[in-house]
């Protein structure tokens, strides 16, 4: 059987079969691989990319469809989740996506903030394939060697002695919850009842498992499946004094918190905040647990945002764009806490693939260069800066705030209208807090020229907000 990269001759060459009178054509006009179709054309019966076949009918994977008809799809056959933006979305290269209709919008979401490099990076797209090509799941039972040579490149950048690996998120804050208690246990042999309580704060989003969604500042997050974990006690973001009542020893057994909350609006630790919680969670004997799933690996113009602060933890807990857009989540701790876990104490089925630990090394390798970050660090400033310029007098904007490319635009009114208005206009932001912050987490590969042309969006966007407050 050949191999499926012997017939790769282009990043962008895909090979097309027709039925009669159903017709396709392929655009490869700097617009990425992107099917449009004839009117009246239904569909086209194969199409094959990058080599690699990829289904019997372009109809199969909702090419050829509408974007009603694919919404309409949806609403019969998905549990109602998600509230989705109305585009259905089917190529990507770069910074921009496009829909079904051949529509192109300049993605300023990523995925949230997942797709450090982009759609279809080259270097990204060749580690998968390779990968694939040789070996995809084995399961934790056996070793792989992308996982190992994963974990060595994140040890070496990073605090860390050891990693383990989750599918997301939420699932690495989740291990991170039983590391903490673990290390309570096996560092407190005699007491009767170990610390088993967390610390966690005011807008601050962990994730939707139960263990994470106890940690989730957010009522209505929470509300619908109590009794979630008990044993947490919120208090607002930066208040040290209000903070320094709550750590005590023997009760608190983690401090979680981000550097840089996401989810929860763009607000920022300060470094005295951070400072705090590490001497106070030495004196209590707590660890200090960092989530950086959003705001790490590089989205801050730092590997870690941590770094901007000179603050280190006992444990930090990773995922979004580690794997380029593959699912991987990812716990970096100390030997100190290491030591405490033992085998079977934790584990996973899929975690850790060869597959996936491939993507990531290709995005690691990436990120992690001194340039690259530096360019997050220059375009993150850039940005700010002509978001002020732009938006700064707009009576509507209390706020422009954020580090890299991490940005938000705190609104005295709901974000949805103008949300809706950008993407009509080609522009694909996302919300944060209360519903009242735009949330800019472009690629991290995006140039000048594209926020540039964002930021012009957003502009002529804003009246939009008029209307909707009368």
């Amino acid at each position: 059987m050949p191999n499926a990269m012997s017939s790769i001759q282009s990043p962008l060459q895909m090979s097309i079969s027709e039925s009669t009178n159903l017709r396709c054509r392929i655009s490869l006009e700097g617009r990425g691989n992107v099917i449009k179709f004839n009117n009246g054309v239904k569909r086209a019966t194969t199409v094959s990319c990058l080599g690699v076949h990829v289904a019997d009918s372009c109809e199969s994977v909702g090419v050829g469809k509408s974007s009603k008809e694919v919404m309409e799809a949806e609403k019969k056959v998905l549990v109602g989740t998600y509230a989705r933006m109305p585009a259905v979305l089917v190529s990507g290269k770069g910074c921009k996506l496009y829909d079904v209709e051949g529509r192109e919008y300049l993605d300023m979401t990523s995925g949230i903030a997942v797709n450090a490099l982009g759609h279809g990076d080259d270097d990204w797209v060749k580690a998968v394939v390779d990968q694939a090509n040789l070996l995809t799941h084995v399961s934790n039972v056996y070793y792989s060697i992308p996982q190992i040579e994963l974990a060595k490149r994140l040890v070496a950048s990073s605090f860390a002695d050891r990693v383990f690996f989750t599918n997301s998120g939420t699932e690495a804050n989740e291990a991170a919850i039983k590391f903490a208690r673990k290390f309570q246990r096996h560092s407190n042999p005699d007491a009767k009842e170990p610390a088993t309580e967390f610390i966690a704060f005011s807008n601050c989003f962990h994730g939707r498992t139960m263990g994470a969604l106890a940690l989730t500042s957010k009522e209505h997050y929470r509300s619908p499946f109590e009794p979630v974990m008990p044993g947490v006690t919120f208090v607002e973001y930066g208040n040290i004094e209000a903070t320094k009542k709550l750590i005590r020893r023997g009760k608190t057994a983690a401090v979680f918190v981000e550097p840089i909350q996401g989810e929860g609006g763009i607000y920022s630790a300060t470094k005295e905040f951070l400072q705090f919680l590490r001497s106070t969670c030495d004196d209590a004997g707590a660890l200090l647990v960092f989530d950086e799933v959003q705001c790490g690996l590089g989205r801050t113009g730092y590997l870690w945002a941590h770094k901007f602060y000179g603050v280190f933890p006992d444990i930090m807990t990773l995922a979004k764009p580690l794997a380029g857009g593959l699912p991987i989540g990812a716990v970096l701790v100390t030997e100190r806490v290491a030591s405490a876990i033992n085998y079977g104490d934790h584990g996973t089925t899929f975690a850790g693939s060869p597959l996936v630990c491939n993507a990531a090394i290709a995005v690691l390798d990436k990120i992690s260069k001194p340039g690259f970050l530096a360019s997050v660090s220059m375009k993150g400033q850039y940005l700010k800066e002509t978001l002020k310029q732009k938006l700064g007098g707009n009576p509507h904007v209390k706020e422009i705030r954020g580090l890299g490319l991490i940005i938000g635009i705190e609104l005295d009114v709901p974000a949805s209208p103008l949300l809706d208005a950008c993407q009509e206009s080609g522009l694909l932001v996302l919300t944060a807090g209360k519903g009242n912050v735009v949330r800019l987490v472009p690629p991290l590969i995006i140039t000048e020229q594209e926020l540039d042309h964002a930021v012009e969006i957003l502009h002529k966007s804003f009246p939009v907000l008029d209307s909707n407050s009368n």
